[in-house]
């Protein structure tokens, strides 16, 4: 698997990629009606480093690199990850996330954290867990799940080594 810098060529690959997971409505805070417009602004947006995982030249997910906030907050890096429907379970999330943490450590962030896991995202929870992250905060009922109600979104963190 190739993991390498997207462009806006790779517009229609990402939107192939992004719009199920938005029209689920399962796992990010984002409007389940948003166009693609829209969510191609949300995802390349300014603060945003974005990244394409492909074999073959298949896209298989994306992800994308930003600080956590500006100034003071600036030495903590936030990343956003999704997965191809059709490459769930070939290590495709965990292939981003290790190149993603790789990236920050050389980029000198000193920490990664992510704002709101969705509770009921479990394989997420699992992977970021095995790969060092600790939740550290739970906000109650923070998330709409369209089939579960209200479930709960996690703030995890790990600390990046220099």
């Amino acid at each position: 698997m190739r993991i390498r810098a997207a462009n806006h060529d790779d517009a229609a690959a990402i939107w192939a990629i992004i719009e199920p997971v938005i029209r689920a409505g399962e796992t990010y805070a984002l409007d389940r009606d948003m166009g693609r417009a829209d969510a191609l602004a949300y995802w390349f947006g300014a603060d945003k480093e974005v990244f394409v995982a492909e074999e073959d030249g298949v896209p298989l997910g994306t992800y994308y690199l930003r600080a956590n906030q500006a100034g003071g907050g600036a030495h903590v890096c936030n990343a956003g990850y999704m997965t191809a429907a059709a490459a769930t379970g070939r290590g495709v999330a965990r292939a981003m996330a290790r190149h993603s943490i790789d990236l920050a450590t050389e980029r000198g962030f000193r920490a990664m954290q992510y704002n709101f896991v969705v509770s009921s995202n479990e394989r997420a929870v699992r992977l970021w867990q095995a790969l060092g992250f600790e939740i550290v905060g739970r906000l109650p009922q923070a998330f709409d799940h369209p089939a579960l109600g209200l479930v709960d979104a996690l703030v995890m963190v790990r600390q990046l080594q220099p």
